[in-house]
This record gives C-alpha cells, structure tokens and sequence, in this order.
C-alpha cells in the first residue's frame, strides 16, 4: 500500500545561507476506479481511503445510492506486467440491480488533483441526477457564529498537513458544529470523496443534516458532490466558482465562501443562514 508521505531530500537556503535537509512531501499516485470490471475513471490522489474514495466517486456519478447498491470493493491483483499488486486499481463491483447510467461506461476520464473532472458536467445534469433534492430536505439552519468556527476546527484535524503543507481537507459537521469526520488528500475532490464514500460504506446517505467544510476553493465539482450526497450547506475557505453558485442556486445548497474569521460571503442558499438582525442591503 502507498504511503501518505515520503522524504526527500532538499537544498534549504535561509538569509542567504543554504544547507541540505530531509524534507516531508506529501505523496501522489494515481488511482484506476473500475466498474464491474471495465475501467472508468483514473485519479491523482494521496494513498489511503481508496475504496471509500471510489464509493465517493460513484455517488457523484449517480451510480451509488445506499450501502445495499455496493456489493465489494477490491484492489486489483496482477496490475502490472509482472503480476505485482500496485494498490493503484480498484474495482467496484455493484449490485445486480444497480442501473448503470450510459455516461459513466461511456467515458473514460483522468482526473487531476487540482481540478477534478473539469467540465464534465452540466447544470441540468446535476438537477437530473440527484436523487435527494435539497430543497426538500427538512428545515436546516445554522448561525454564522457557528460558520465561523469551522475553518479552525478543520485545521486543527488536519495531521498530515502539519508535516508537509501540501494536503486539502474535507469535514462534515452536524448542524450542531460537531465534527463527524474528516479526510484529507492532495485533490480536495478526492478528500470529498471520501467523505461520502465513507458515509455510504455505513449507510448514512443521504447526509441531509450536515454541513461540508472544505479547504481552499469551492469548485463547480464540489458542489456538485455535496448536491449528489444530499449535502445542504457547503463552505469554503476560499472563492466558488461562476458555476459552484450557479448550481447551488438551481438546486437550493447554501453556498458560503471566503470564510475566514468571522467574514464570511453567502452566495445561495442564504434562507439557512440564521441571522440576528436582517441583512444590510447594499
């Protein structure tokens, strides 16, 4: 199996002084998702996780739904020319009742771990595919104090990122600000995935009570995994994209960026805000 990090060696220069020094990288190989057999997709990611990250993947691609949908996940034997195992393939097997959608057999993508599936999809295919609308999931509200206090907590659990710099992360939170889980990975899709791959392994979709915490930006793609996974609120450290709020308006997700302190922009979804006086207009 693949290691989360490795050392290198690196020339350090400090005021003009240079020495030599190991140096903590965060690791990168590819991962190959097959479907029954037949492959699919191929990501860039960090080690570790990889079948949840897979179960992720299908739930965002409309073919997963519920623990029942999932029949095994295993790593490919005899992945290289020699016979050896890599780690770096895996194969999903589905149920037998399981509608494999045309799209997915269709194309064979590469992911990278900067972009995700980069124009992959378009609005009406996302509004089409999900299968737990948010706006009709039960009330949810949250405060922007409790906002506030997320991008903290999610740093506080990133532990690989103290020792290489190098890794996005993902959280799920209840709406009561607790912390359900959290992943991290060098492709914040992948650190997603694996959020939700995990929540479907215990049965747990749709995830209608939660809030997604994300580092950095919030991508068309992003968005479109919380929509999938049923996934009300989504906030992110950074900007979204034109098209993260473009969907997030056409499905009701609560879209928060440039969450930092207690700033914060809401871009859809605003009626889940709880607010202590009405909005300014500006």
């Amino acid at each position: 199996m693949g290691r989360v990090t490795e050392r290198r060696k690196v020339l350090r220069i400090r005021d003009g002084a240079a020495s030599t020094r190991p140096d903590t990288l965060v690791a990168e190989e590819p991962l190959e998702i097959r479907l029954n057999g037949k492959p699919l997709a191929i990501t860039m990611r960090t080690p570790g996780d990889d079948f949840a990250l897979a179960a992720g993947f299908l739930v965002s691609e409309g073919v997963l739904a519920t623990a029942s949908d999932l029949q095994n996940i295993v790593y490919c034997a005899g992945a290289t020319a020699d016979g050896s195992n890599t780690y770096n393939v895996v194969d999903v097997k589905t149920a037998p009742d399981v509608t494999l959608p045309d799209f997915t057999l269709e194309r064979n993508v590469y992911t990278s771990s900067s972009c995700g599936l980069c124009g992959k999809a378009s609005l009406d295919a996302v509004r089409t595919t999900a299968r737990w609308p948010i706006a009709d999931t039960p009330p949810l509200r949250v405060t922007p104090e409790l906002l506030a206090s997320l991008p903290d907590r999610l740093r506080a659990a990133q532990r690989v990122f103290d020792r290489t710099g190098g890794l996005h992360a993902a959280a799920l939170f209840s709406e009561e600000g607790e912390l359900l889980d959290t992943r991290e990975d060098v492709g914040r899709h992948n650190a997603v995935d694996k959020l939700i791959g995990r929540a479907l392994q215990n049965d747990a979709l749709p995830l209608s009570r939660t809030i997604l915490m994300v580092s950095g930006r919030a991508s068309f793609e992003l968005a479109q995994k919380a929509v999938m996974a049923g996934i009300p609120v989504l906030a992110a450290v950074s900007a979204p994209s034109s098209l993260a709020v473009d969907l997030a308006a056409e499905t009701g997700l609560t879209l928060v960026g440039f969450l930092r302190g207690s700033s914060m922009n809401v871009y859809a979804g605003q009626d889940r805000i709880a607010l202590r006086e009405p909005a300014a207009q500006g």
